[in-house]
C-alpha cells in the first residue's frame, strides 16, 4: 500500500492505493481560511497538522490492516505559503497563503532587481514566497528578526511526519529563490531578503526519498515507524504526476479554486515577461510551464453566495447546449491575477449588463470569464514556446459539461475528460511514494488515465467566441486604475 497525503487550500485528502495504482480507500477534514483584512489569505499550520491526524484516524478506523500495510508516503500541497518557524520548529506567526497578496509591494521592488527573472525564470509574483518574507521585515521586524527556517506547507506537514527540514523541487520553484534550471537554492536571490541557505530545508527530487515516518505519528496510526516519505510535489506537478503529465506535449487544464493551464516541458522553457510560471517538475530533470488564474470556481462559488444559490444549480439553470455570448462580461479578477497581468491590485468587474440581464446571464458570463481567462493562459503559453493541441480537464469545476464546452470552444482545441478515477494531487502523491520506495521508474508508474470523451468546440459557435474573446481582452485595460 501507498499513501497520498494532499494538503490544499480548502482541506486534506488522504488516499491509500495498492501495488496496482488501484484507490483503496480515502479520508478528508476541512480547513478555513482567515482573511483579517482585505487582500490577506492565512491559515494556522496547526490546523495542517489537526486535520491530517483527523483524515489518518478515518483510514486507521476504516482500513486499519491497509494503513498497517503502507511502504511509502507521498506528499502534495498548495503552493507559495510562507511558514516562518524559530529554532525551535514553532511557527511565528500564520502561514501566508498562495492567494495572499499583501506584498505586491514588495514583489515589485525584487522583481525590479534583474537577477530574479534571470535564475528564476519567473516573475515575482505578490503570491510567492520570497516577498512575504521580505513583507515581514518591513511590518513585523521582531518575528522576522526570529526566523530560523522557512517551510511551504506540505514540507511544514513532512516536519511533523519526518522530524526533516526538507523540500523538492517543484514547490521550491514557486519561492522566488529557486534556480530553476540548476534546481538548486539561489545565495544571491536569498540574501536579497536577508535569507542564506541555513534557512531553507534540504532539497531532493520528487520521486526521492526525503525523510523517514517517526516512530511516534507511526504507533499512533497503526503504521510502520521508517517507511519512506518521498519528496512529493506542489500541487499542480502531484496533479501532473497522477495524470501522466510528465511527458513533452501532454497538458492539462485544472478548474480548482484556482484555474491553471500545465504543459509538461522536456527542458527548462522560462519567458516572465509572458507571465507563464516555468516551474521544476516533480520528476528529475524535467520541467513544466504553468499559466495561473487565481479565481475559477472561485468565481462561480462567489457568485452562488451573493444570489443564494448553489453553485450547480447555477449552471444547472444553463442547460445542457451551449449558447452564444449574451454581451454580458465576466473578469473573474476577484483576488487579482496572475497570467498574464501580474496584477495585484486589478479587481473583478460584470460589463454589459441590462435590464434584460439576470441570473442565467450573469452565470453564462461568469463560465465564459473564467473559459477566457485560461485562453489568456493558452496565448501566453504560445509566447513561451509551447503550443497545445490538446487538453485533459480535472478539478471540481470539470464536473459541468457545459464549463467544459465553454473551454473548448474559447480554447479552439478538445477537451478530454478522464475516465472514472481519482487522478488529482493525492493520487500523484501517492505515485511519487511508490516511486521513491519501491525505486520504480517514474515514466513507468506515471502513465496517463484512459480517456472518458472528449469534448470538442462547439463549430457553430467558435466565431462567437473568438469576437466575445476579443472584446472580453478589451476590458482589462479599460478598467485597470479604476477598481483599486
Amino acid at each position: 500500500m501507498y499513501l497520498g497525503l494532499d494538503l490544499g487550500t480548502s482541506g486534506v485528502k488522504a488516499l491509500l492505493i495498492d501495488e496496482d495504482q488501484k484507490p483503496v480507500a480515502s479520508a478528508a477534514g476541512a480547513l478555513a481560511v482567515s482573511r483579517p483584512h482585505p487582500g490577506w489569505s492565512e491559515q494556522d499550520p496547526a490546523d495542517w497538522i489537526r486535520v491530517t491526524e483527523e483524515a489518518l484516524s478515518q483510514l486507521k478506523s476504516s482500513h486499519p490492516d491497509e494503513l498497517a500495510a503502507v511502504r511509502g508516503i507521498g506528499l502534495s500541497g498548495q503552493m507559495h505559503g510562507a511558514t516562518a518557524l524559530d529554532d525551535g520548529d514553532r511557527p511565528l506567526r500564520p502561514c501566508i497563503l498562495w492567494n495572499d497578496t499583501r506584498s505586491h509591494a514588495q514583489a515589485a521592488l525584487l522583481d525590479a532587481d534583474p537577477r530574479f527573472r534571470a535564475i528564476t525564470g519567473n516573475i515575482v509574483f505578490p503570491g510567492f514566497t520570497a516577498p512575504k518574507i521580505a513583507w515581514m521585515r518591513d511590518n513585523e521586524p521582531d518575528l522576522a528578526s526570529r526566523i530560523a527556517k522557512v517551510l511551504l506547507p506540505k514540507d511544514y506537514l513532512r516536519l511533523w511526519l519526518t522530524g526533516e527540514h526538507l523540500s523538492e523541487m517543484s514547490d521550491s520553484a514557486g519561492t522566488s529563490w529557486l534556480d530553476v534550471g540548476r534546481r538548486r537554492w539561489s545565495g544571491d536571490l536569498l540574501a536579497a531578503t536577508m535569507l542564506d541557505e541555513s534557512h531553507m530545508p534540504a532539497l531532493v527530487e520528487g520521486s526521492e526519498p526525503a525523510g523517514r515516518l517517526r516512530a511516534e505519528v507511526a504507533t499512533r496510526f497503526g503504521m510502520r515507524a521508517g517507511i519512506v516519505v518521498a519528496g512529493g510535489a506542489g500541487d499542480n506537478a502531484a496533479s501532473a504526476v497522477g495524470m501522466g503529465t510528465v511527458g513533452e506535449g501532454h497538458a492539462f487544464v485544472s478548474l480548482g479554486t484556482s484555474g491553471v493551464l500545465f504543459a509538461a516541458n522536456a527542458s527548462y522553457l522560462p519567458n516572465p515577461e509572458s507571465a507563464v510560471h516555468a516551474f521544476c517538475h516533480a520528476l528529475p530533470q524535467t520541467w513544466h510551464q504553468m499559466g495561473v488564474i487565481l479565481s475559477a470556481t472561485d468565481s462561480l462559488n462567489w457568485l452562488a453566495g451573493v444570489t443564494g444559490r448553489k453553485a450547480s444549480d447555477l449552471t444547472d439553470g444553463l442547460g445542457e447546449d451551449l449558447k452564444a455570448p449574451t454581451g454580458v462580461l465576466f473578469l473573474p479578477y476577484l483576488s487579482g491575477e496572475r497570467t498574464p497581468h501580474n496584477d495585484a491590485a486589478i479587481r473583478g468587474a460584470f460589463a454589459g449588463l441590462g435590464h434584460e440581464s439576470g441570473q442565467a446571464a450573469m452565470t453564462q458570463a461568469v463560465l465564459e470569464g473564467v473559459a477566457f481567462a485560461i485562453r489568456d493562459c493558452m496565448e501566453a503559453l504560445k509566447q513561451a514556446g509551447t503550443r497545445l493541441d490538446r487538453v485533459t480537464a480535472i478539478g471540481g469545476g470539470s464536473r459541468s459539461r457545459l464549463w467544459l464546452k465553454t473551454i473548448a470552444t474559447a480554447l479552439g482545441v478538445p477537451v478530454d475528460l478522464p475516465a472514472d478515477g481519482d487522478f488529482g494531487a493525492a493520487f500523484g502523491a501517492a505515485r511519487l511514494g511508490l516511486i521513491a520506495s519501491e525505486k520504480a521508474d517514474p515514466l513507468a508508474v506515471c502513465t496517463p488515465p484512459a480517456t472518458a470523451e472528449t469534448i470538442g468546440p462547439v463549430q457553430h459557435l467558435t466565431d462567437a467566441y473568438s469576437q466575445a474573446y476579443a472584446r472580453w481582452r478589451a476590458l482589462y485595460p479599460a478598467i485597470k486604475g479604476a477598481t483599486t
